[in-house]
């Protein structure tokens, strides 16, 4: 019985992901447009609230193409594998009543990150276009990269709190937020955000003028909202993991901190212009990972020295 409804707990979240995933979509049309200084979505009900329904309606019900040359089987199974990946990673959130309980909630994080780079690369291998195929290689170069610093700051977080578990993290942030006394690292992992989710300025899978949509061109209908809610989702997933780490975790302001940062993704969207991708590559590995290596190794002196203090 416990089991049933720590399952519906879950279904229940994975609802509430798609719905905001929905409406996620009709705030960043909203800011985007009054930043080009025009109204965005206004027409279907009360001030474009139906606008998400209206595209799922639309993407749901459109008749289905794929390309004769596509390895079928493959294709077919990316779209899922990605939304399915992205939504099992808020299983390592912290709730009341775990749906499994993570007591490694971070390595499980870098896992399902780690996976999601093959249904990246399998959808753009088998849509067999050269443009997906380009899009899905500058994908997984772009995510293995910072990946790597990625899991080099997020270590220095475990030497401090001393556990992998997310709900830590919120007893260990009572006096004061993380992002105070880790803020060069709370930058790098914003920006490895921005690069391991694909948004701009690092979009370079889904470049418009040379690769027009990038790995998921061939895409289309139902298979395209996979990738699409899947690709938002991890956005989402990413903010509510930058709050819990950085910025007090859960409390009162939660969800304010949340939208705040999901704001900021967006208004990084309308404002800069796309990276070089040579830069991109640099920053990631001589810039990112020597610095995160340089933090590791003090925080992991500090730890050894209040261990061997406290001794």
């Amino acid at each position: 019985m416990k089991f049933l409804d720590l399952l519906l707990n879950y279904l229940l979240l994975v609802l509430l992901v798609l719905v905001g995933v929905g409406f996620f979509t009709l705030l960043e049309r909203k800011i985007l447009s009054y930043i080009g200084n025009r109204k965005g979505p206004n027409k279907v009900m009360f001030w474009g609230l139906g606008q998400p329904l209206a595209d799922g309606l639309k993407l749901f019900g459109k008749e289905y193409v794929y390309t004769f040359k596509s390895i079928y089987v493959v294709f077919m199974l990316c779209p899922v594998l990605m939304i399915i990946l992205s939504l099992m990673m808020w299983m390592c959130t912290p709730m009341m009543g775990h749906f499994i309980d993570l007591k490694f909630g971070l390595l499980y994080f870098l896992v399902i990150t780690g996976m999601s780079v093959y249904a990246l690369i399998f959808s753009g291998w088998s849509s067999n276009s050269k443009y997906s195929i380009f899009g899905g290689y500058r994908g997984v170069a772009q995510t293995i990269s910072y990946e790597v610093s990625l899991s080099l700051v997020m270590l220095s977080f475990v030497f401090m709190v001393g556990s992998y578990d997310l709900a830590f993290f919120s007893v260990y942030q009572l006096n004061s937020w993380m992002i105070i006394f880790m803020l060069p690292l709370s930058m790098i992992w914003f920006v490895s955000m921005l690069a391991e989710t694909n948004r701009t300025p690092f979009d370079f899978s889904e470049g418009e003028s040379e690769l027009v949509s990038g790995f998921n061109i061939e895409y289309g209908g139902v298979l395209f909202a996979f990738i699409f809610i899947g690709e938002y989702s991890s956005i989402i997933f990413m903010s509510v993991l930058y709050v819990i780490l950085f910025l007090g975790g859960l409390d009162l302001l939660y969800m304010y901190k949340i939208m705040v940062v999901i704001i900021l993704f967006i208004l990084i969207r309308g404002s800069l212009p796309r990276f070089r991708y040579d830069n991109l590559m640099y920053m990631a590995w001589k810039i990112y990972l020597p610095m995160s290596i340089h933090f590791l190794f003090f925080f992991f002196g500090i730890k050894m020295f209040l261990y061997v203090y406290m001794l």
